[in-house]
């Protein structure tokens, strides 16, 4: 399950041991592309890996603090540090090949 959070709640994304952020916005194509692929990825790697979407319209701060210039942006966390970020609509494979790499 993918959990939709405000500028107070990111705090949990950096509790978590591995998370992915999706940086997007209700009005934007590729986002809404790419909401599937990322709640697909939350059932296969449920227990693995935390999953939060963080609406820039919402929450601007937090999108000017990791640079995020375009969306969709998705950041990978691992112990509460920005490790990788993916820029635009990916597929389900490459995401998952993405995210399992940084998992080991």
């Amino acid at each position: 399950m993918v959990r939709k959070i405000s500028q107070e709640e990111f705090k949990d994304v950096l509790a978590s041991k591995v998370a992915l952020v999706d940086f997007s916005a209700v009005w934007c194509g590729p986002c809404k592309m790419v909401a599937p692929v990322i709640e697909a990825l939350s059932d296969e790697l449920d227990g693995q890996v935390d999953f939060f979407n963080v609406d820039v319209d919402d929450c601007p701060e937090i999108a000017a603090e990791y640079a995020i210039m375009s969306i969709p942006a998705l950041i990978l966390f691992k112990d509460g540090k920005s490790v990788d970020m993916k820029v635009g609509f990916r597929p389900q494979a490459e995401l998952a090949a993405w995210i399992k790499g940084e998992l080991n």
